[in-house]
């Protein structure tokens, strides 16, 4: 019957569930927004992204073709999740939590209006909101105006607070002790995902083993041998380590939607000369990048300043891309706080609390003597003074030499 098909509806199914983060620090980040809200005289926040909603509720939607929304008002923040999620979405959410069927395909306009009604200015994420959904929403809301709302999230989302720190270190700890395993499962024959499984285990374990409760996702370790380590970001694969290769070593522990990374060169069994020659000269870019981070560096001197260290050496031109980024809400398939990136092209000056890597890389064609990518990646929290530097693996000839 068609009556029987409802709309919208609560699914609150169980109790809240354990979060790190305290009731006031969510309760901080939502009232920073509207702060700024009430400044800008902006009625609603929409949220759309993985990593907004994330950081505002501590609810990490799968998307999987449906939308998802939080909705922030002055005075409540509501997330809007798919009936095929269940209560999820509520547990895991410090806020409310409103459902949308698939009984008719707008629904989820629908529920969107239900929470926002009569709101004459907008905010939504510019760099998220599709030209299809942005059609949607101005059919929803005829009324209304649109402002952008991302720019303002992600300065705030850049400058992270203690309990983001303390998980941030969690995770470089976590980082660390999935680096041990990827070594010690690289031996002649082994395939790049045998060892990437062996890390990400571990890392897994860790991150169990550290809360009463945890959603265990998306945590990955890319392990990448000969041609494979020319991208950062290339895929595991197959292929089998031979005596010789140049290996990189990059893992990913993700813990209530944190990202954290380590990465380093290795070489199983030996390196020839010149692949150490230029390993070592990467290496000094790193060390001299970590002298770099501190409170009132911009980011654009800090890239200049390594980018001569390159070009003295002729490697410049094999550079793959900036030297660093900041570091929170984030993954390979979402977030990005784009205002802290050690790049050319962005003035930004660093500040207390932010938390950044420094992660040169250089890639030598095939072909060439010491061909292959090479990288290393550490994590530092800026500080009042300077920064630490919460990255324990070591890096270099001296350790990362794997005999078999």
């Amino acid at each position: 019957m068609a009556e029987d098909r409802i709309r919208v509806t609560e699914w609150h199914n169980g109790e809240k569930e354990y979060s790190p983060f305290s009731d006031a620090e969510m309760s901080r980040r939502q009232n920073d927004m509207r702060k700024w809200m009430s400044e800008n005289n902006v009625d609603v926040a929409l949220f759309t992204s993985y990593h907004c909603i994330n950081y505002y509720s501590g609810w990490l939607y799968c998307g999987f073709g449906r939308k998802y929304a939080l909705v922030l008002t002055p005075a409540k923040a509501t997330t809007v999740s798919a009936g095929i999620d269940g209560g999820q979405p509520w547990r895991r959410g410090y806020g409310e939590n409103l459902v949308y069927t698939d009984w008719r395909r707008d629904n989820y306009y629908h529920a969107l209006k239900h929470l926002i009604p009569g709101a004459k200015t907008i905010g939504i994420e510019f760099d998220h909101v599709s030209i299809d959904l942005q059609r949607l929403l101005k059919e929803t809301f005829p009324d209304a105006d649109f402002v952008d709302v991302a720019q303002a999230s992600m300065w705030m989302r850049t400058v992270k607070s203690d309990e983001e720190i303390k998980l941030i270190r969690e995770g470089a700890h976590t980082a660390d002790i999935g680096g041990k395993a990827c070594v010690g499962a690289v031996h002649e024959g082994a395939a790049e995902f045998e060892v990437s499984s062996a890390a990400t285990s571990a890392m897994l374990r860790e991150i169990a083993k550290n809360h009463s409760y945890v959603e265990l996702m998306d945590t990955w370790t890319w392990f990448q041998s000969g041609i494979n380590t020319d991208g950062a970001h290339n895929p595991v694969t197959n292929r089998k380590v031979r005596r010789g290769d140049i290996l990189s070593l990059n893992t990913f522990p993700m813990i209530f939607g944190y990202y954290t990374a380590l990465e380093r060169t290795l070489f199983f069994d030996h390196a020839a000369d010149e692949a150490l020659d230029i390993w070592k000269k990467n290496v000094a870019v790193h060390e001299r990048g970590l002298e770099l981070i501190r409170p009132g560096a911009r980011c654009c001197d800090i890239a200049s300043e390594l980018n001569e260290m390159f070009r003295e050496w002729g490697l410049l031109q094999y550079r793959s891309f900036g030297y660093g980024h900041s570091f929170g809400v984030l993954s390979h398939y979402y977030g990005r706080e784009a205002g802290v990136e050690l790049r050319e092209d962005v003035e930004t000056e660093l500040r207390p609390n932010m938390v950044v890597s420094m992660e040169p890389m250089v890639t030598i064609p095939e072909g060439r003597p010491g061909a292959g990518g090479y990288r290393e990646h550490d994590i530092l929290v800026v500080t009042e003074e300077g920064a630490e530097n919460i990255t324990k693996f070591p890096y270099g000839p001296e350790h990362n030499i794997i005999k078999g």
